[in-house]
Parts: structure tokens; C-alpha cells; sequence
């Protein structure tokens, strides 16, 4: 299935397409406006801070407003598009997965960040004053590392390891949840094969097997995490990519529900009305006109 929605690296935010930079930390008082399409996806982590003024950003048709003094969260493969970020002081830390694992093999220290890729967990943060400067000191060291004539790429793994290890310390405080790091790692693992498989309508139990835990201990696991059965997070992203598909490409209803395994139209349109309450024509009439690339 073609994705309708441009791809960016890094290297696109810092108006150097051709720049293979893996990290990044850029103040939006001095960068220049990037050169990108709205919507668009992200080939990385971007972590956002505001520090006056207020900026709109939206994720997957969420809108969100970011106040002073929030942290907001952008994952790889989310459709954001910027609704209005001029005059705001901040700035953002970009970062690849590649980066984030320098030099290392374990790829469940990334999972376990929970704030990170999670379609169920508000993509912000907005901490005490005394925790915010405590996290914005840490972006500081990135800022005077990233600024040297010969900065270290291990320094600045160390440091965003901290930023992030700090992030993740305030976001178990605000979170209600009682949820240890494997359960987070074998959600996180189930939501990649599931972005990877999604249009291929496969059963829970399916991808039990494939993580090689049962059904019933993969439901428990989710439910935890996200307050949804393991079969309502796959109908989820389904649907998510119909609305995707729906909003921003011509494909007819029929069209948009074979490319997502589900041949019976009737089938489709019902558990899309259950997932968005409404139905599919209706969304894209409605939502089209918000959203769409002219």
C-alpha cells in the first residue's frame, strides 16, 4: 500500500535534505522555518519544548494545544502537521532510533520509554516549574555539547539518555498506572507488528504467536497499558489508517477497505461507525475539507 503522506528526515527540519544527521537540537528563535509539506510523517523522535507563547500542533487528527513549559512528544510514522507555531520561543531535539542505540544491541531500552510511541498516552507533558527546569538544564548541556567545535556523539547520546530517563522519572509520577517496563516492552513490540501487519486483518492470537506469548497473557499485558483489549488496539489502527486513507487520497470507501483486508464494504463501514461514530462517507466529506492537501 503507497503511504499518501511525504516522509521526512531529520536533515528536512535543518533545511539540508541531504544531511544524514541522526541528532539534532535546534532553538526556534534562530532556525529557519523548514521546508516541509503538511501533513507529513517523521523518520524520528522530536521532542518539543515551549518556552513562551503557545503553539497548536496536530497529531492523527488530535489537535493539541502546547502552553509554556510543556514537553511535547512526535514518534516516528505519526501524521502531524504544524497548525501554528509562529512567534513561539523553544526549540526541539531530534533524534533516530539508530542514535538513540549507538553502539548497543538492546533495542528494549528504547521500548521502554512509555511516553515514546504509545497511540493511547497524550504525546506532552507539563511538569512543575522546579521539574521543568531540571529537564530544560539537561537540554542546556545538549545545546553546549552540540555547539562545540568537536562535540562527542557519545556525550550527546549520554545526555539525551538523561533527558529521557528524567522525561520518563515525571511521566511514572503523573501516570496512574501501575505498569511494569517488560509489560510496556511487550505492548511496544505488539504496536510495531501491528503498524507493520495492520492491513493484513490478522487475529490477536496471531500476534500472540508471533511474540510468543499467549493470547490471554498478551490481552492482560494491553489492557494494562492502554485500557483496550489486544483485538480493539488492532481494529484501532485499522480504522486510523482508513481515516488516513480516507482524508487524504481518492480512493472510494470500497478501495480503502480491500487495502485494509476487509473485503465486505457492509463489514467495514459498521465497525468504522463503531470505532469514529460516523461512517466513512461521512468522514471524508467532513473531514476532507479540514485537512486534506490541496
Amino acid at each position: 500500500m503507497k503511504d499518501p503522506f511525504p516522509f521526512y528526515s531529520i536533515g528536512h527540519f535543518i533545511n539540508q535534505p541531504t544531511n544524514p544527521t541522526q541528532f539534532e537540537i535546534t532553538c526556534f528563535e534562530e532556525m529557519e522555518e523548514p521546508d516541509v509539506e503538511d501533513p507529513h510523517k517523521h523518520t524520528f523522535y522530536e521532542i518539543i519544548w515551549i518556552e513562551e507563547g503557545v503553539s497548536k500542533q496536530v497529531i492523527d487528527y488530535r489537535e493539541f494545544v502546547i502552553q509554556p513549559g510543556t514537553l511535547f512528544f512526535i514518534s516516528p510514522g505519526q501524521v502531524h502537521q504544524f497548525d501554528e507555531w509562529q512567534g513561539v520561543k523553544g526549540g526541539s531535539v531530534f533524534f533516530t532510533e539508530s542514535f538513540f542505540l549507538l553502539n548497543q544491541q538492546n533495542k528494549d531500552r528504547l521500548f521502554e520509554l512509555s511516553f515514546l510511541d504509545n497511540f493511547y498516552t497524550n504525546p506532552f507533558l507539563r511538569p512543575e516549574a522546579t521539574e521543568y527546569a531540571e529537564v530544560k538544564h539537561t537540554i542546556d548541556w545538549l545545546f553546549k555539547e552540540k555547539g562545540r567545535t568537536d562535540p562527542s556523539p557519545f556525550i550527546l547520546q549520554s545526555l539525551l539518555h538523561v533527558l529521557l530517563a528524567r522525561i520518563q522519572r515525571l511521566f511514572d509520577q503523573q501516570t496512574q498506572k501501575i505498569v511494569t517496563r517488560k509489560q510496556v516492552v511487550i505492548y511496544k513490540r505488539f504496536k510495531e507488528l501491528v503498524d507493520v501487519h495492520f492491513a493484513e486483518a490478522l487475529s490477536a492470537g496471531a500476534y500472540a504467536e508471533k511474540l510468543h506469548v499467549t493470547q490471554h497473557h498478551l490481552n492482560h499485558v494491553v489492557k494494562g497499558v492502554t485500557g483496550k483489549t489486544a483485538s480493539e488496539v488492532i481494529r484501532a489502527r485499522t480504522m486510523l489508517e482508513a481515516k488516513r486513507l480516507l482524508t487524504f487520497t481518492d480512493q472510494a470507501v470500497s478501495e480503502v477497505a480491500a487495502g485494509l483486508g476487509l473485503f465486505d464494504a457492509s463489514y467495514f463501514a459498521r465497525i468504522f461507525k463503531a470505532e469514529t461514530g460516523v461512517s466513512p462517507i461521512e468522514l471524508k466529506k467532513a473531514i476532507s475539507e479540514k485537512y486534506r492537501i490541496r
